[in-house]
């Protein structure tokens, strides 16, 4: 998937009410690359959409404050990735909006390691 499909795929689900599988819920411990971080919001991915890693497309789901499994939520915006091939989108409950300030810090804990910029609706 080249950049361009990949940023338009992602700029396609903005708005969008969307299922999400939360496979790293609130609380989740993750180590990779010698790093560990717990996780502070849920996090997931869309079933069978694949996104520019050749993996589920991934989604930070914010306003969400007790771990989940599965939720119905409206992509909000989405976390452009300039160092890597795996965009984010973000997720929140039907009518809850985040600035793009809030949710820079909402996903900096795993962001901090990227070149990236908040894109939202």
């Amino acid at each position: 998937m080249t950049l361009n499909e990949r940023r338009e795929q992602v700029r396609s689900f903005l708005g969008k009410i969307v299922e999400i599988e939360i496979d790293r819920p609130i609380g989740y411990v993750h180590e990779k690359n010698g790093n560990r971080w717990q996780y502070p919001i849920n996090y997931g991915y869309i079933p069978n959409v694949i996104g520019g890693d050749g993996e589920e497309l991934d989604v930070y789901l914010l306003g969400v404050g007790e771990p989940v499994t599965r939720f119905r939520c409206r992509v909000i915006g989405a976390v452009l990735r300039d160092d890597d091939d795996e965009d984010k989108l973000i997720a929140a409950p039907d009518g809850m909006f985040f600035t793009a300030s809030e949710i820079e810090q909402s996903v900096r804990f795993q962001e901090q390691y990227h070149v990236s910029h908040i894109v939202t609706i």
